[in-house]
């Protein structure tokens, strides 16, 4: 069943043509992936589908009653409401329901409002779409329903975006970039979500291991061109490197043919033939072909960066917390010459604070840093560079250098690095409000390059990053001889550049792992089932066979449980805050535990059973 058809769209800023004359069509299941460099266009097409921009020439054609989500990255929330609110102000009649049941969980007194939004829970069969709700909302840390959109954080923002896309289950996910300000376990999380579920996708991404295992398909866009690959990242891979092959030798080819026709061009008489005229015609088609150069670049330098002594950097026992957030304590390494590390951990638990302590932006509350003498620091951070206006793009990186020293005396200029990034010399001297979001990442990272540091540390490098793009940066990485400290989300990118890995754990622990993110991964996956998931199976087997229903009063008990659960937490929390604040009279000591000992028993007894009852219902 066909979605969408894209026919003939040209899009164009100024003298500046994104595209011309593309022509895809997207259909039911189909999960694709657009690939193309930064600046190509690939944000305008998405906004052009999602109609909130309109091409130059060319139509596209949808199906009637089509109903669309778009991931932008730049998504507008009311910052009045709370997340709740934000989450039910939606057209999915399903989720009104879960709304009205919701606050009928708030207020038990009202018997009749309970019983009327259970009746219609029942009705819309919404217990399932219920569950998987509250599945979405605490894989994605969206758990503080009541707190305000303006209180949230950008990260917080874009993962309550992908959450409500998710609920309201369009016919076409557009997403733009899903994994950005997401950690590790959520992108994993939403992979195999996306896997599992079926639904039809059009999503730009840089993450190659999500593009391999989600999509089915791949659309690049390449030197203006469209080609369609009918499989994933590596058949991809696979199929463009063919491709190139393919076309190096139609260029080959076409350059001997050209210099045979052009000496015939050369000693033909001035009166033309028919034939003759046929012939010269195929001439400037052949020069054409023949004058074809593909604009990819490999990095092979061997860098002569500034020698590194015997003591790089050293972390004595550093502690820092910002409240009661205990980010790590007692934190030891020693680093060694050459080390490439990479940081791996959920949002929050203090990587950024931790490379911002490394470099000097963040004092430690207890331990020492110790740096070595030799040491030359380039800090590529989240925040971007200041650009100042008016500037063009070969002015801003030759403010932080003219040219990396290579060995045996040569050099590669500002200009040479600009251009192995993927900056041709016309894009040098554009300015750079004309840059795209992509673009301004290359050009930030190749100012900390120009400067020639021998310890790169860099936070989040990959974001907005093209896959061309980042390929080139794995290259200079792999060349790069000095020390590596990254913290990434891109498993990709990590299993090609670090071989050690840092794991944020929270509650202060930081543990190291000797291998990528895959070989920890192989790891974690090996170790023995925990107690957790053994009580889990035990549950399943006291469950109902049939799986999947409950029984009306069933129902009934699951709804009255999660009232029951939430009202003995409050109560739990109440009475152990008493205790925190010394606010009980020493006379009600004994009588306030043996109660406090009565509300954890019967929550655990009231969970036991939640769990039982949501376990058929999978």
């Amino acid at each position: 069943m066909n979605y969408l058809s894209i026919e003939n769209i040209t899009k164009s800023y100024g003298d500046k043509v994104l595209f011309e004359d593309l022509s895809f069509g997207i259909n039911k299941d189909q999960k694709i992936a657009f690939v193309a460099k930064n600046g190509a266009g690939k944000t305008t097409l998405l906004n052009i589908i999602a109609d909130l921009e309109s091409p130059d020439s060319g139509e596209i054609i949808f199906r009637k009653g089509l109903r669309i989500a778009y991931l932008s990255q730049n998504g507008v929330l009311d910052e009045s409401l709370t997340i709740e609110q934000t989450i039910f102000n939606s057209d999915n009649e399903t989720l009104k329901v879960i709304e009205q049941y919701e606050h009928a969980l708030k207020n038990p007194e009202d018997a009749d409002a309970y019983q009327k939004a259970f009746d219609l829970m029942e009705h819309n069969h919404a217990w399932d779409f219920e569950t998987q709700y509250k599945q979405i909302l605490f894989k994605l840390k969206l758990e503080d329903l009541d707190k305000k959109i303006g209180e949230l954080s950008g990260g917080q923002k874009k993962r309550l975006s992908l959450a409500v896309i998710l609920l309201n289950k369009p016919d076409l996910f557009i997403l733009d970039e899903p994994t950005n300000h997401l950690d590790l376990e959520m992108i994993e999380w939403l992979e195999k979500y996306l896997i599992k579920e079926k639904v039809t996708l059009f999503m730009v991404t840089h993450d190659r291991y999500f593009l391999e295992r989600v999509c089915n398909e791949i659309i690049e866009l390449d030197h203006g061109k469209l080609f369609r690959y009918k499989g994933n990242y590596s058949y991809f891979l696979q199929k463009k490197e063919e491709r190139i092959v393919l076309e190096k030798v139609t260029v080959d080819k076409a350059k001997n043919l050209f210099k045979k026709e052009l000496d015939w061009m050369r000693r033909q008489p001035k009166a033309r033939t028919t034939k003759s005229k046929s012939r010269i015609d195929d001439f400037y088609v052949i020069e054409e072909k023949a004058h074809q150069r593909r604009q990819d670049h490999k990095v092979q330098l061997e860098i002569n960066m500034e020698r590194l002594g015997s003591k790089i950097l050293e972390l004595n026992y550093i502690s820092k917390s910002f409240g009661e957030n205990n980010l790590f304590q007692d934190f030891d390494y020693v680093f060694k010459r050459g080390e490439r590390i990479g940081i791996i951990g959920k949002n929050g638990t203090g990587k950024s604070t931790f490379l911002n302590i490394i470099t000097g932006a963040l004092k430690v509350d207890s331990g020492k840093v110790i740096i070595g003498e030799t040491v030359k620091f380039g800090y590529y951070t989240q925040s971007g560079i200041f650009i100042k206006e008016g500037q063009k793009v070969i002015e801003v990186i030759k403010e932080f250098g003219e040219y990396i020293p290579l060995t045996k005396g040569r050099k590669i200029s500002a200009g040479q690095l600009l251009e192995k990034f993927l900056f041709d010399r016309k894009k040098q001297y554009d300015f750079v409000e004309k840059l795209s979001g992509g673009e301004l990442k290359r050009l930030f990272l190749c100012t900390v390059l120009i400067q020639n540091p021998n310890f790169l540390i860099l936070d989040e490098p990959t974001n907005d990053l093209d896959i061309v793009t980042l390929q080139v940066l794995e290259d200079f990485l792999l060349d790069f001889p000095g020390n590596l400290l990254v913290v990434s989300h891109d498993r990709y990118f990590m299993d090609k550049i670090v071989d050690h890995l840092f794991i944020f754990e929270g509650d202060g622990k930081i543990s190291g792992f000797p291998g990528n993110y895959s070989d920890y991964r192989v790891y974690e996956d090996s170790k023995p089932s925990s107690g957790k998931e053994i009580n889990k199976k035990e549950d399943t087997r006291k469950a109902d066979p049939t799986k999947g229903e409950l029984s009306y009063q069933e129902k009934r008990e699951f709804g009255k449980l999660e009232k029951d659960i939430a009202n003995l937490e409050k109560k739990k929390e109440l009475i152990e805050n008493q205790f925190n604040n010394n606010e009980i009279e020493p006379d009600k000591i004994n009588e306030t535990s043996l109660e406090l000992e009565k509300i954890t028993n019967g929550l655990e007894q009231k969970e036991e059973r939640w769990l039982e009852l949501s376990m058929k219902m999978e």
